[in-house]
This record gives structure tokens, C-alpha cells and sequence, in this order.
């Protein structure tokens, strides 16, 4: 940092300020209040753990992180799976490609908020229609359970994602050495084995990103929650970020919610960097 010239630090600064000023700062401000009685105006009293061991006890946070974390590891699977299967049949030459390309990844464009709103009409009126005309109850009355609400959320995310992992997957499989892809189609009996033995493990810096952001994306999910289901029914299907929110702005308890915020942020960081060190450690082995 010594050898840095002022010009180096002069472009840097914004940055930085711009980092200090809205991330830093806050979320050092965040941890001190989680251990007030802050209610969104007077700070109040200090209470030290108190807000941290109401939360353990806290049936409804300690569901809605249940929830969450049933939602994302079903998410992270299938929008991975699905992100690379897309990735697979658009580099695989064929004339449409491009215009494939685009196609998938449209979704990620739309707003959360939209999304959540175009699904729900298609949960609740069109899968409703469907069910009474070919007769099958089980498409009638979407979102009016946890189980279907739970398959609703995994399915709007997993569609929302997927187009943006398969672009992450285009860029390594598209780097990928032809000299070897060559080889292994001659040695290779089939394309599943040249696919597990060859291509899988030279993309596997692809899968470290990708479970990286899908894992981060899943976790903190709180538009596409709150306009498909809105934590119904009965709150059953209330992700943490808008259990959070809520007990934040409904009943007023800002310091319980940072309180729980703070926990969040530490599960989600360390879950992230957990899968982000075992799969560093898979690629330097392979």
C-alpha cells in the first residue's frame, strides 16, 4: 500500500467514502442498537443480551428461519441445476442460440415485486382454471397452504435466477481449452461421462460463484415473498427478511429487529463463506 501513488488513493476515495458512509457505518450503528431498547425514536435504555436471548425463544423468528433455510437449500439445487442445464444447450451450436440467450435471461430483468404479482395471478387464477376444467383439485387453491406456497416461492425464484447463473456458466464453458474437450470425446465413451470426468470439474470455479450468489440471494429474499404471498398463510410462509421488517415497522421494536438482522447477517455471511472455502478447496484439488 506504501508503493500506492496519490492518484491511486484519490480514485479510490469515493468509493471508499461511499462505502464507510452506507455500509460500514450503519451496520456498526445496527450492532449497538440491537443491544438497546430502541424503538425508531429515542434510543432508550441499554439491555445488553436481553434482545438476543428473547429472540432464541422467538417462535415465529425461529420459524421463519426454518422456512428460510428449507427454501434456499431447494432453490440453490435447482436454480444451479437449472442454470447449468440452459448453459449446456446454448453452447451447444445450435442455430437459435442466441435468441435463447436472451429468452432466459429476460426474467432477471423484471422487478421482484412484479414477478411476485404476475406468479400470483398464475398460482391462484390460472392454475384454478386449469384444475376445474381437467378436473384436478390439486391445481385448485394455490398459495392457500404452506406447501404450495413453498413451491410457489421456489418456483418464481428458480425461474427469476436461473437465465443469470446460465450467463455465469456460458462464460466458463465457453473458455474452456478445446484441446481437452477434444481429447476427452475421443477417450470418453459417452457424453455423460465427458460431461462429470472433464467438463464439470473445469467449471467448477463457475459453481463456486454460483452457490455464492444464489445462496446470499435466497436467504435475504423479501419482494418476491411479500407480493406472491405476503407470509400467508397464517405467516406460514414468512421468510426472515420480512419477519424482520415487520417486527421492526409493526411493532415498533427496532432494536428486537436489529437484534435479529444482526443474527441473520451472521448466519448468512458464515454459510456463504463456509460453501465458498469447501468448494476453493475442491477446485485446487481437482
Amino acid at each position: 500500500m506504501r508503493t500506492r501513488d496519490l492518484s491511486y488513493w484519490l480514485f479510490l476515495a469515493p468509493v471508499l467514502l461511499a462505502l464507510t458512509l452506507v455500509v460500514i457505518i450503519p451496520m456498526l450503528l445496527g450492532v449497538y442498537y440491537s443491544f438497546t431498547s430502541w424503538n425508531g425514536i429515542v434510543t432508550g435504555g441499554f439491555v445488553g443480551l436481553q434482545n438476543y436471548i428473547d429472540l432464541l425463544k422467538d417462535e415465529r423468528f425461529l420459524a421463519s428461519l426454518w422456512f428460510t433455510t428449507k427454501f434456499s437449500v431447494v432453490s440453490v439445487i435447482l436454480i444451479n441445476f437449472i442454470g447449468l442445464s440452459l448453459a449446456l444447450i446454448v453452447t451447444s451450436r445450435i442455430k437459435s442460440s442466441k435468441l435463447l440467450r436472451t429468452t432466459f435471461f429476460m426474467p432477471n430483468l423484471i422487478g421482484g415485486l412484479i414477478l411476485g404479482f404476475i406468479w400470483q395471478f398464475i398460482f391462484v387464477k390460472v392454475f384454478a382454471n386449469i384444475g376445474q376444467l381437467m378436473g384436478i383439485e390439486s391445481l385448485q387453491g394455490w398459495l392457500a397452504t404452506t406447501e404450495t406456497g413453498f413451491w410457489g416461492l421456489v418456483i418464481l425464484m428458480s425461474w427469476q435466477m436461473a437465465g443469470y447463473i446460465m450467463v455465469i456458466y456460458i462464460a466458463y464453458l465457453e473458455g474452456l481449452p478445446q484441446e481437452v474437450l477434444e481429447a476427452a470425446q475421443l477417450d470418453c465413451r459417452n457424453e455423460y461421462q465427458r460431461f462429470r470426468y472433464v467438463v464439470f470439474p473445469l467449471v467448477a470455479p463457475a459453481f463456486t460463484v454460483s452457490m455464492f450468489l444464489t445462496l446470499s440471494n435466497t436467504f435475504k429474499l423479501y419482494d418476491q415473498n411479500l407480493s406472491l404471498t405476503a407470509g400467508g398463510p397464517y405467516n406460514s410462509t414468512e421468510m426472515v427478511a420480512m419477519e424482520i421488517f415487520k417486527t421492526a415497522f409493526t411493532q415498533n421494536a427496532f432494536a428486537y429487529a436489529q437484534a435479529k438482522a444482526v443474527v441473520f447477517f451472521v448466519i448468512v455471511a458464515l454459510v456463504a463463506l463456509v460453501q465458498v472455502y469447501i468448494n476453493k478447496r475442491r477446485e485446487v484439488e481437482m
